[in-house]
């Protein structure tokens, strides 16, 4: 089979029935050897026609579209289906999609740069903030107009006029931002998820990585959501009672809530609580105290146990940090920037009493933490552009610049891919005062680099 090319986007158009018997015969090695020599900066497989497929069929084309990206360094995934066929899709790698996918055709050529033309007005939606934001900000860097709603009520509202819209995009994934593990809230508090038996298995299916990096980021309260669980044993005991005294050296805060004892031993409270546990009946018990939030530690932080020296293989990659970084703020703020200076040493703030600052961990390859501190007003440019807000209050202007933070995160994990360093990321942190965030970061040397957008001072620090 051959990629039919048009507007340098390589579609394989597929039908019938895919599974993992019979896909390695519609696309083969060399059918995508043979996509080497094009001068494409995208390439998809079309299910139009696909009647049904599994996730058996969907991992063959998957693999072989993962080692074309890493080769080629171009965009790989699926377009052309149905909500139906996208649900699909998503429930089978919920957690781990790598690949970006398109509703139409139409919608892909709006990704590839190389394919700009006349700016186009979209109507967008999705979900997930971080994907919505993400899309918005390829878009306007691509020239078009995206008209971003932020719930699904506004947007079957003004999808109604249809007419008004070169393209209406939903039902799209750029794959490579965001992390599915845990979700922000009120607070930058991190909740974890669980249900059914809590046993031995919990030490494997859990993120233990994540976790430590998000306590290196400086998150310090961890929420499990347990409504869900029917009981544990003694091996899930141990775990969390071990995970309670690894939050202990970073001074953070592990609470349960929802927790039902009556299938579990009264005596394993005792022993949770007696290691540092806490429990509450409901999230808002915790949610919408603001005093209790930044007594346990959803406010506020403290200093990490260790500080961890810079190593070559982070230093090398400096410039990749700095291109996602750069290229997104000018982007947004139509500012050009200027690097003022680049010095190794602690992170040191000239003035903190109007900024805003974020964090984002990665680890995988290699790891570290990136820290950004903005003037407030770049960080109410951020906001206007991703909620179209002209008066955004600070809450809003907090979780726009998490947003963003997670799409520079996401755009330096494509461009370190590209030299075959595989990442994760955790989720962005948010610092409303400074202070808290110098907490953090106390006595962490680091790459520290001053840069102006237009006057305004801005200030990239990496570390480990």
């Amino acid at each position: 089979m051959r990629a039919v090319v048009k507007g340098r986007i390589g579609i394989f158009h597929l039908q019938g029935f895919l599974d993992g018997n019979n896909a390695p015969s519609f696309l083969t090695i060399e059918d995508i050897k043979a996509t080497e020599s094009l001068n494409i900066d995208m390439l998809l497989v079309s299910l139009k026609k696909v009647i049904f497929f599994n996730k058996n069929g969907l991992d063959v084309f998957v693999k072989l579209l993962t080692n074309i990206r890493h080769q080629k360094h171009i965009i790989v995934g699926f377009c052309d289906y149905d909500h139906a066929k996208f649900n699909t899709i998503h429930t089978f790698y919920h957690e781990s999609i790598n690949f970006a996918l398109f509703k139409s055709e139409k919608i892909a050529e709006l990704f590839v740069a190389s394919n700009r033309s006349e700016p186009r007005t979209v109507l967008l939606y999705d979900e997930d903030p971080s994907q919505r934001s993400a899309m918005a900000i390829e878009l306007f860097d691509y020239g078009h107009n995206p008209i971003i709603t932020q719930s699904k009520h506004e947007f079957e509202e003004k999808k109604k006029n249809e007419d008004l819209y070169y393209a209406i995009i939903e039902d799209t994934n750029l794959g490579h931002f965001g992390q599915k593990v845990a979700t922000r809230v009120t607070g930058n508090a991190i909740i974890y998820t669980i249900s059914n038996f809590l046993d031995a298995e919990i030490s494997d299916t859990f993120n233990l990585s994540y976790h430590q990096n998000s306590l290196n980021v400086g998150f310090r309260l961890f929420i499990f959501d347990a409504y869900k669980v029917i009981s544990m044993n003694i091996h899930a005991l141990n775990f969390f009672t071990k995970l309670a005294s690894s939050a202990a050296e970073y001074n953070a805060s592990i609470c349960f809530v929802g927790l039902s004892f009556d299938k579990t031993p009264e005596a394993f409270k005792h022993d949770l609580e007696d290691a540092g546990l806490m429990f509450f009946d409901n999230m808002d018990d915790i949610l919408k105290n603001k005093d209790l939030l930044q007594e346990l530690g959803g406010g506020g932080g403290a200093a990490v146990k260790q500080n961890r020296s810079l190593n070559k293989a982070l230093v090398n990659e400096l410039p990749h940090f700095i291109d996602a970084t750069v290229s997104t703020i000018a982007m947004m703020t139509n500012a050009k920037a200027t690097k003022d200076s680049v010095k190794i040493q602690p992170l040191t703030i000239p003035n903190s009493s109007d900024q805003y600052a974020s964090s984002i961990g990665f680890y995988g390859d290699i790891d570290g933490l990136i820290i950004l501190i903005f003037p407030k007003t770049i960080a109410k440019k951020a906001c206007e552009l991703l909620i179209g807000d002209a008066n955004p209050n600070e809450e809003e202007i907090l979780d726009s610049l998490a947003e963003f933070v997670n799409i520079i995160g996401g755009r330096a994990k494509v461009l370190l891919s590209a030299n075959k360093h595989l990442l994760d990321i955790t989720l962005p942190r948010t610092y409303s005062d400074i202070k808290t965030l110098l907490e953090i970061a106390q006595n962490k040397k680091g790459v520290q680099v001053d840069l102006s957008f237009e006057g305004e001072h801005f200030i990239f620090f990496l570390t480990r």
